[in-house]
């Protein structure tokens, strides 16, 4: 069964039992050891998966942590558990003071709905305290589970996942900042908003007057944005006949660039950070495809990729910039065509 087909059964089960869990053991024997074998882990080996693992805090000694995924004897990742009736705000300093006491790299903090992913992104050997990947098993989405995927065994890569977390990290912070201050702007973005504008005493009444004026113009940014996006593609010519074949064989349809195609881009982008800079890699989207360039240069394509259609399509260039056409069923598929995706890159090298 495809990994992405395998998690979404997973969630259903998840959803299925959670009323009839009350406590932590059932929930670890429910909920979360699952996971973990859902995962590739051999949950009943403690050579690989640990339980009670002992990781001594100070003066404390004998503390344990739930589970530890071990290599060659040592952890890289420690799991603290919580039962499912229980939220997780609360118990991060458990797993924080565990984490500093081993060399594990990764510390998972889960009462089996929720599963938050930390590291020490902020200062070595310590957890830091917001972690950079939250997955929910009742709401999940395509993005989690590719993030998700990172964390099977024979997936592994800390390394790879250490040098992502970061961006996972902020760009969530920063997405829940711009999605707040989108809903209601606060004082301080008013205030910014108004320093270039407005040169009289920004005082509360000032603040009030143009809180409402800062919200719709906001909106009415956002929307502008996606519409000329929408009119450039239109009117913008096909650059060759490869071009126009290809819109021929795509489907039509107005641009919103999806959180999918996003995540397309961070997939391949990883992919090819081993052979180029990670920001000479961007997409620009069009009516037709979803398009990844090697420094922004049209002219320099590294893939296409249509997600519209029942059946999604990825277009990698040839060396005589013919696109081939390869359907996938899901994101996942694109870590096949890593060879192709990096061949392609280095012709622009």
């Amino acid at each position: 069964m495809d990994f992405n087909d395998l998690v979404k059964q997973f969630s259903e089960r998840v959803s299925a039992l959670k009323d009839t869990i009350s406590t932590e053991e059932a929930t670890k024997m429910s909920l979360i050891v699952p996971m973990f074998q859902m995962l590739g882990y051999d949950v009943f080996n403690p050579l690989e998966f640990c339980p009670e693992y002992t990781a001594d805090v100070g003066i404390k000694k004998g503390e344990k942590v739930d589970y530890a995924i071990l290599e060659n004897g040592a952890p890289n990742i420690l799991i603290e558990c919580k039962s499912c009736s229980e939220q997780l705000d609360k118990h991060s300093s458990q797993l924080f003071r565990y984490f500093g006491t081993t060399p594990a790299k990764f510390g998972i903090l889960t009462n089996g709905l929720i599963y938050r992913f930390y590291t020490d992104l902020e200062e070595s050997n310590k957890m830091d305290m917001v972690p950079f990947l939250e997955i929910d098993m009742l709401n999940l989405k395509d993005t989690s589970i590719n993030e998700l995927k990172k964390f099977c065994k024979e997936n592994f890569d800390k390394e790879k996942i250490f040098s992502t977390a970061e961006e996972l990290k902020y760009s969530s912070l920063i997405k829940n900042v711009l999605s707040s201050e989108y809903d209601a702007p606060s004082e301080d973005f008013v205030r910014f908003v108004l320093t270039n504008i407005y040169e009289g005493q920004k005082n509360q009444r000032v603040i009030d007057k143009f809180t409402p004026v800062v919200k719709k113009s906001f909106s009415s940014f956002v929307n502008e944005i996606v519409n000329n996006k929408i009119s450039s593609a239109l009117t913008s010519e096909p650059e060759n006949k490869e071009e126009e074949d290809l819109n021929a064989t795509t489907t039509t349809s107005k641009i919103v660039t999806t959180e999918e195609e996003i995540e397309s881009f961070y997939i391949i982008r990883g992919m090819l950070a081993e052979v180029v800079p990670v920001e000479d890699i961007v997409h620009r989207d069009t009516e037709s495809y979803f398009g990844i360039l090697y420094k922004d240069n049209n002219r320099k394509p590294i893939c296409r990729i249509n997600l519209d259609k029942k059946n999604k399509q990825l277009f990698i260039p040839d060396e005589n910039k013919k696109f081939q056409k390869f359907y996938i069923d899901s994101l996942n598929d694109l870590y096949k065509f890593k060879n192709q995706l990096i061949e392609s890159v280095k012709r622009y090298l």
